[in-house]
């Protein structure tokens, strides 16, 4: 039976986004459960990628484990936790578990941290209009997927509902606060190098990515998913050249897919074909054995 997962129905569910599953274990402790769905634009998708939440849960348990000197709310993946001491939830199923993370409660700060590595996607789309990014003025004659000099940060609101807006330097620090937003920008800076680093190794490009926070005992804590495909986008370094964005090896393949169809970005969402979607487990499943270096069987 193929292993595919939509919707969970455990006890204390607390939050259903776009991907996770959010439940209460206790005063301190969440269980996360990234479930196959896969939205775009804002808006899911009505079939699901089969094993996908495996591939995230274990990419994310992944980069948290190899960046321990960040702080986070990753106590243990659901494989490896004794919920024995949990009434409500001491008979997960085994597919729920697969998908699943013990995570602290922290105190979400509202504003998601993009940094950018390259000249794609959404940043691509605004300097070809405007000559800008998130109201940043760059340099004219930038190439599409061109390097930048460093990193840059490009936060944007986080909606509960409709879609996230990008955010001025300005318009962050009068959101969250001058301090905080200096400190989430070099932290998120911080991590992305080294990450960036880390996938050149592997002949892998991390061109951009998407990070979250929190606060438990006022201190920043990394929290919700790190460095997946759902999060970032990565391409082979052997494909890459100055000029057109690579072949994606991320949820950009989906929405390369989507922006071909005549779609306006609301729901509902146009059928995805079963080729789309095997392509882009395929993409998930590759870049996250070249990453781990593990073979995982969906």
């Amino acid at each position: 039976m193929e292993n595919k997962l939509k919707q969970t129905n455990l006890s204390n569910k607390i939050h259903s986004g776009k991907v996770r599953d959010i439940y209460e274990l206790n005063d301190e402790l969440l269980l996360f459960v990234a479930t196959d769905r896969i939205s775009a634009f804002d808006v899911i998708m009505d079939e699901v990628v089969p094993g996908k939440g495996i591939i995230l849960n274990k990419l994310s348990s992944f980069w948290f484990n190899l960046f321990k000197e960040y702080k986070s709310h990753y106590v243990s993946s659901g494989l490896d936790f004794d919920f024995s001491s949990f009434r409500n939830h001491n008979n997960i199923d085994n597919k729920i578990l697969q998908r699943s993370t013990i995570v602290k409660k922290a105190k979400r700060i509202d504003m998601e941290c993009v940094v950018r590595g390259y000249i794609t996607g959404s940043a691509w789309n605004e300097y070809k209009k405007y000559q800008t990014i998130n109201g940043m003025t760059f340099e004219k004659n930038i190439s599409e997927a061109k390097k930048f000099n460093s990193p840059i940060f490009t936060p944007s609101t986080k909606a509960n509902e409709g879609h996230d807006e990008p955010l001025s330097k300005e318009e962050g620090q009068n959101l969250i606060g001058l301090k905080l937003y200096n400190q989430l920008e070099e932290i998120s800076i911080n991590i992305f190098q080294k990450a960036h680093s880390y996938c050149l190794d592997k002949g892998i490009i991390l061109a951009d990515t998407k990070f979250e926070f929190g606060i438990i005992d006022n201190a920043i804590i990394l929290i919700d998913e790190v460095l997946t495909p759902d999060s970032s986008r990565f391409w082979k370094s052997e494909d890459y050249n100055e000029g057109k964005s690579p072949n994606p090896f991320d949820k950009q393949f989906l929405r390369n897919w989507l922006n071909e169809q005549t779609w306006d970005k609301n729901p509902p969402p146009p059928n995805v074909p079963n080729e789309i979607i095997n392509k882009t487990l395929l993409r998930y499943l590759e870049i996250y054995e070249i990453i781990t270096n593990d073979k995982l069987k969906i």
